[in-house]
C-alpha cells in the first residue's frame, strides 16, 4: 500500500488545517488507518486512528476535541481535520495503514506515508 499525505503548511495558532492521505490500493477499505506526528528531537507519537469502517475512532488526549479523523473509502482517502491548532502541534504528520489495528502502537502499523509538515506560528 502506498500512502501519500498532503495538506500540511503554515498556520497561525488557533487556525485550522485538513490533512489528507491517499492510498494506492483498492483494498484501502480493509485497513484501519492512523495519523502520527513527529517533532524535531522527539519520538513519533500517536495522534488519531480510525477503523476500516470508519465507525470507531481513537484519539490522543492531547488532540481530543480539536482534531477529527475521518475516511472516505470510495476515494481511498483518510483525513485529519485539525482545529484550534497550537504551537505544540507543529510536526511532520504521517499516515499509516494498520490492517485491523487502530491503536496507539506505531509498531503495529504496516505501511507509512512520507509525511507532511505542519508549522504553527504563535
Amino acid at each position: 500500500v502506498q500512502l501519500v499525505e498532503s495538506g500540511g503548511g503554515l498556520v497561525q495558532a488557533g487556525g485550522s488545517l485538513r490533512l489528507s492521505c491517499a492510498a494506492s490500493e483498492r483494498t484501502f477499505s480493509t485497513y484501519a488507518m492512523g495519523w502520527f506526528r513527529q517533532a524535531p528531537g522527539k519520538e513519533r507519537e500517536f495522534v488519531a486512528a480510525i477503523s476500516w469502517s470508519g465507525r470507531l475512532t481513537n484519539y490522543a488526549d492531547s488532540v481530543k476535541g480539536r482534531f477529527t479523523i475521518s475516511r472516505d473509502n470510495a476515494k481511498n482517502t483518510v483525513y485529519l481535520q485539525m482545529n484550534s491548532l497550537k504551537p505544540e502541534d507543529a510536526a511532520v504528520y504521517y499516515c499509516a495503514a494498520g490492517g485491523g489495528y487502530y491503536g496507539t502502537d506505531k509498531t503495529k502499523y504496516d505501511y507509512w506515508g512520507q509525511g507532511t509538515q505542519v508549522t504553527v506560528s504563535s
